[in-house]
């Protein structure tokens, strides 16, 4: 009864949110965050770099792309950490190998973010304490208590009606045990849910989505979160970012999409953004030179960020090794010198200060970098 009633009255101010947006192709760290104040930069990308004077300053060596400019507000309010030369140990620049390894955590079974909500104290384990946006669960999800696939509420219900559920609801609401308390979870997510559905969602403050999926996801996840439906997890995909050649106009309606559906969300949250954290990540950087097609192949250390709440201390993390050539590693990528876990723990840490980072990551010790207080 007591995980029943976690979930029921969801998040408040007790139960924290993370939302994991994964930039599905590889995104390139150097077009996201160019070291717009490192000349070698410059030097390796005479066609595509972003200038000096056009990127939004996060410090004297890196920025932010101008198509990302709508991130401005949350990076004046130190709402933004970013970090650069940040990925795995793997080193097949394999979309599947990279992927796959990221989102188990390590050369293990099962993903990341399901081992933390399984093995964390507080966990409520309900119907609808992870979701993901989109047709599948992801890897990273793999082994969750709980997690539910949906693009839309519609997605949410049973196909018999209410009748239906109602039949369902005196078979199986008067169990006892643990097999009674999650049947009864289900049907309080599902009432919830037709409650939601029965009035139109206006996003608050003046939060403009726009129409295309990523966004709508973000809307969805708003919505879903501020009903205080027992949320704890969300993951959202954004595919494309494989940009062997044409970058440009490839991967510049992503960084406006990236950027404004993370600005649109953050603002519709309000309050709400101060129990929630959105962690933005890609399977690996691309190569520092841009090749003859104006594009860039698969490289090693990309880029990751972290959108936190009120109090925040935004902040670069990069422990950046430069980009001459004998400072690169293979045929011309940016090292890993950050692990994506020692970014990953101490957002952990913050959502669930009982998490155990030996069973969420058992083949890698954490390195603390200070992130849990960029969301404080």
């Amino acid at each position: 009864m007591k995980q029943a009633k976690a979930t029921l009255h969801g998040n408040g101010d007790l139960r924290q949110t993370l939302v994991v947006v994964f930039l599905r192709g590889g995104a390139d760290g150097l077009a996201l965050m160019p070291a717009v104040g490192d000349d070698d930069y410059h030097r390796a990308r005479p066609f595509t770099a972003v200038s000096k004077t056009a990127a939004l300053k996060l410090d004297d060596r890196f920025g932010l792309n101008p198509l990302m400019n709508a991130l401005e507000p949350a990076v004046k309010e130190g709402a933004l950490t970013a970090v650069h030369c940040v990925g795995s140990g793997d080193t097949t620049r394999s979309h599947f190998e990279a992927q796959d390894l990221m989102e188990h955590g390590g050369h293990t079974g099962g993903g990341w973010l399901g081992r933390f909500l399984r093995f964390r104290e507080q966990s409520s384990g309900g119907a609808l304490s992870a979701i993901a946006l989109g047709q599948a669960v992801p890897e990273s999800l793999r082994g969750a208590p709980a997690a539910t696939a949906m693009q839309s509420l519609d997605d949410f219900s049973f196909s018999g009606g209410d009748k239906f559920v109602q039949s369902l609801e005196q078979l199986y609401g008067g169990q006892t045990g643990v097999f009674g308390a999650r049947a009864r979870d289900t049907f309080n997510a599902l009432g919830r849910i037709r409650e939601l559905h029965a009035k139109d969602y206006s996003p608050a403050n003046g939060a403009d989505y726009g129409g295309d999926r990523f966004a709508r996801e973000l809307r969805l996840a708003a919505q879903l979160i501020k009903a205080r439906v027992g949320v704890e997890a969300v993951t959202i995909d954004l595919d494309g970012w494989d940009t062997h050649l044409s970058q440009g106009p490839l991967i510049s309606p992503l960084m406006r999409r990236l950027a404004n559906g993370l600005t649109a969300f953050r603002r519709d949250l309000g309050a709400a953004m101060r129990q929630t954290t959105v962690v933005v990540m890609t399977e690996f950087g691309r190569r520092v030179s841009e090749n003859s097609a104006l594009g860039t192949d698969h490289g090693r250390g990309g880029t990751m960020f972290v959108l936190g709440g009120d109090g925040a201390e935004g902040r670069v993390i990069a422990d950046w090794p430069g980009l001459k050539r004998d400072a690169l590693v293979g045929p011309g990528d940016l090292p890993v010198t950050t692990d994506y876990r020692d970014v990953l723990a101490p957002v952990l840490r913050r959502h669930a200060p009982d998490a155990d980072m030996v069973k969420v990551f058992p083949d890698h010790t954490p390195k603390l970098l200070g992130q849990a207080d960029a969301n404080a």
